[in-house]
């Protein structure tokens, strides 16, 4: 990769993956936040934000997602790749492209359903707590699980490569 490609795509990847974070970082302080202020309130002075429960709920679910995108950007999510270390690197990448076009087609599945659960929820006007649509704070679901799939559509179009100059080498 030289200078160039640190001009285009890959700078905007990177600004996106700051937004993520920053987001994450600011959803975490919120939700820790709401929880000691829920606790020092309720021992305190025997009073609680309502909503505080639900919202908490909602902030682990967010939370969670972002951690997944992250986690998948970064290649720190839990794998079992004890066979793939003893494999031949034409085999690797020829079970690396297995891999990624089975977590694609996955999470295009989880994707494409969360996506009917939302608009489900928005159709029957459904509410999440308070006076919060059920549908806003369900959009995590397919724009997490469709930001994975992506980058597993990516990651196996460079497997796939990979494996196709293993196959010229031999």
């Amino acid at each position: 990769m030289g200078q160039d490609d640190d001009t285009g795509v890959s700078r905007h990847l990177r600004l996106m993956a700051r937004i993520v974070d920053g987001i994450l970082v600011a959803l975490l302080a919120l939700m820790i936040a709401l929880a000691a202020f829920q606790i020092l309130m309720r021992n305190l002075f025997h009073w609680g934000f309502v909503s505080g429960e639900p919202l908490l709920r909602l902030l682990v679910l967010w939370v969670g997602m972002l951690g997944a995108i992250v986690a998948s950007r970064t290649d720190k999510h839990i794998s079992i790749d004890v066979l793939t270390r003893l494999l031949p690197s034409k085999a690797k990448a020829a079970v690396r492209v297995i891999i990624d076009l089975f977590v694609s087609v996955v999470c295009v599945l989880l994707a494409y359903h969360a996506g009917r659960l939302v608009a489900s929820d928005y159709e029957a006007g459904t509410l999440a707590f308070a006076n919060v649509p059920a549908w806003m704070v369900e959009l995590i679901l397919p724009f997490a699980f469709g930001v994975i799939a992506l980058r597993y559509i990516f990651l196996c179009v460079a497997a796939v490569n990979r494996f196709i100059a293993y196959t010229r080498r031999a």
